[in-house]
């Protein structure tokens, strides 16, 4: 079972940097690193907030905000996995397995 196929939004994703010509700067360190400041503008939203605020945000003016945050996070990190060649579903998957050893349900 695939838990997860981001083939469209890689494809979109190479198809907009190519238009572009910004392949020649999509190095993993550069990517890993855009991905991280797009994860500090998302974690940012939530500062200061208390855990009640942070659970309303979504039905406040800050929703395109953080939609657009998780946008550039999701774009970012197909990138990523393009450039690296990882196979996402099955390291999510191998992950969740791991996961799942070592916190049991019990």
């Amino acid at each position: 079972m695939s838990l997860i196929d981001i083939r469209n939004l890689q494809q979109a994703a190479s198809d907009f940097a190519d238009a572009r010509d910004w392949r020649q700067y999509h190095s993993p360190k550069n990517l890993a690193m855009a991905l991280s400041v797009e994860v500090s503008e998302l974690v940012e939203i939530f500062q200061w907030k208390t855990e009640e605020e942070s659970r309303r945000v979504m039905t406040t003016d800050e929703r395109a905000h953080v939609e657009q945050e998780l946008a550039d996070i999701t774009i970012y990190l197909a990138q990523l996995v393009t450039t690296l060649g990882v196979d996402l579903d099955a390291a999510i998957q191998a992950k969740m397995e791991m996961n799942a050893v070592k916190y049991p349900a019990s």
